[in-house]
């Protein structure tokens, strides 16, 4: 059976289920891929900042990142345990193993729109509610200059509300299964990783298809775009319904490198 180890031996030391998988195998992606970022170096020439600023601008250090990460993802994969058990269907894994393509991909997409909707308004939310800004979102605007590894860089309680529950409403409200929450949460963190890489790569597919991507993203981590660009991870539709769309252009930097400068001027905001 495609996408399972051995279903007919549970029990027997060589099965691992979809539920195990659906777990962690987002969190081992997530590590791999901002590693992969890690590996190219400084990459200088393709840069939104420049390796000074992010030494310099960022408040908080690499070391408190990977411990903050490390807490949601602990957080992360116990709720999925008890998710997981909840709607389980007494051991029986393979529930999609013969869902034609279109079930899959109608799943997938109520996913990805139901994960927008929630992280949409919780963002922004957390933006207007000045105590939440504060005292819980404000952790993750510690990063000015973002950089892979701390795409998941959130207080605890963020990172319940933004990720971890919209996770699980985007999983019951599609209905797919725990193998295909594998795919659709392991594809999900890339993205999120890859929106905050702080790098405009040639030839990278999702700022080939996602107008949501690196530099987008990253004026809505400076001073001046806190009010626009909340859309995460997938889409920028309900930044273009409600008016918190701000375009960008990409400019050449005289000592290499990118920067995003916003299109729409927002001085007066």
């Amino acid at each position: 059976m495609v996408g399972s180890v051995n279903i007919d031996q549970q029990g027997k030391g060589g099965y691992v289920s979809d539920e195990v998988l659906g777990t962690f195998i987002p969190i081992v992606v997530y590590w791999v891929y901002s590693g992969l970022y890690l590996m190219l170096g400084n990459m200088d020439n393709y840069r939104l900042h420049s390796k000074k600023d992010e030494d310099e601008k960022n408040l908080v250090s690499k070391k408190e990142v990977v411990k903050g990460v490390l807490l949601q993802q602990i957080v992360q994969a116990a709720v999925a345990t008890v998710l997981f058990a909840v709607t389980g269907d007494d051991g029986e894994s393979g529930g999609d193993q013969h869902a034609s393509i279109f079930v899959l991909g109608r799943q997938l997409f109520v996913g990805m729109l139901m994960l927008d909707t929630w992280q949409y308004f919780m963002h922004r939310y957390m933006h207007q509610n000045k105590f939440l800004y504060k005292h819980i979102h404000a952790q993750h605007h510690r990063l000015i200059v973002p950089y892979a590894f701390g795409a998941l860089y959130n207080h605890p309680l963020e990172g319940l509300i933004l990720d971890t529950i919209g996770g699980a409403l985007a999983f019951l409200v599609s209905g797919m299964s725990p193998r295909t929450s594998i795919f659709f949460f392991s594809f999900a963190t890339i993205k999120t990783v890859d929106d905050h890489c702080g790098l405009w790569l040639p030839g990278n597919l999702f700022h080939i298809f996602f107008k949501n991507n690196s530099a987008y993203h990253d004026i809505h981590h400076q001073l001046y775009g806190t009010k626009y660009n909340y859309s995460q991870p997938f889409f920028v539709t309900w930044d273009r319904i409600l008016g918190t769309y701000m375009p960008y252009e990409l400019e050449r930097r005289a000592e290499g490198g990118f920067e995003a400068k916003p299109v729409k001027d927002c001085k007066e905001h």
